[in-house]
């Protein structure tokens, strides 16, 4: 695969991210970001950090390249030995994924309800996935302490910047989403009154849950598609890769990750 002009691949995705881009230019990001490594998007995307570009800003620039990726990732997830930092972060991403799906289905059918039924399985449901979702911290807080400060001892500042801010995102809103599931769990109330309380206790549900929805699924994507490739291109020392896992050890792991001890959630 040839070599993409970084300066090119920035120029283009600052002009993406204006309003009102024209046809042409999306056309030329998407043959661009179609040609470049994830160590070139990197590279592409701290040029614009440098320039003050803010993170919400180039989020909505790299979007576009997203898809493009998937397919050219998948072979370097299949090689990483059993217990790689990144293999483990991989497969907690893929338990991950599978929460969002039941919480999307979830989320749907809570719309259509009308009544309450304290016997309803899916009031249980929605605790245990805001609970799960909570619990992901520890995976997170791996990243923060373990992967990103490599990235950034190594020059590679935007992407782990941008996955942070998302973190701070989305925190507040899983553990809002579980302080709304054990009311509605707990909701016992009867009469016109406490219906209309069920039903805004639900519409808040499902506007809480489609934000995590939207929003874990884009960063997960955006982690196992720019983020970690990156990761594996920059740490070339295999010494260093297990003094990370065991540091990873350290932080601790959470009560879905596969094939390892879970840790009390932080």
């Amino acid at each position: 695969m040839k070599m993409v002009d970084t300066r090119e691949l920035a120029r283009v995705l600052r002009e993406v991210a204006e309003p009102g881009a024209d046809e042409a230019v999306r056309r030329r990001a998407e043959q661009l970001m179609a040609e470049a490594t994830p160590a070139e998007v990197s590279a592409a995307e701290q040029m614009l950090i440098e320039e003050g570009k803010a993170p919400e800003e180039l989020r909505a620039a790299c979007d576009i390249h997203l898809k493009l990726l998937d397919r050219r990732t998948a072979p370097l997830r299949a090689g990483l030995p059993e217990g790689h930092v990144l293999d483990t972060l991989y497969k907690e991403h893929a338990e991950i994924l599978g929460f969002l799906d039941k919480l999307d289905g979830l989320a749907a059918r809570l719309e259509g309800k009308s009544s309450r039924d304290p016997l309803d399985p899916d009031n249980a449901l929605l605790v245990h996935l805001a609970e799960h979702l909570v619990g992901a911290e520890k995976h997170h807080l791996r990243e923060e302490q373990v992967l990103f400060p490599e990235l950034e001892r190594r020059g590679v500042d935007g992407p782990p910047r941008i996955m942070r801010l998302e973190h701070d995102q989305l925190r507040p809103a899983k553990r809002r989403l579980l302080e709304l599931a054990r009311q509605l769990a707990g909701e016992g109330g009867k009469g016109a009154e406490d219906q209309a309380a069920l039903a805004a206790l639900r519409r808040e549900i499902v506007r809480v849950a489609r934000f995590i929805v939207f929003n874990l699924r884009d960063h997960i994507f955006k982690e196992d598609n720019i983020l970690y490739p990156t990761a594996l291109q920059t740490i070339t020392d295999p010494g260093l890769w297990e003094d990370m896992r065991q540091r990873c050890d350290r932080v601790g792991y959470c009560c879905f990750t596969p094939g390892k001890r879970p840790t009390t959630a932080a």
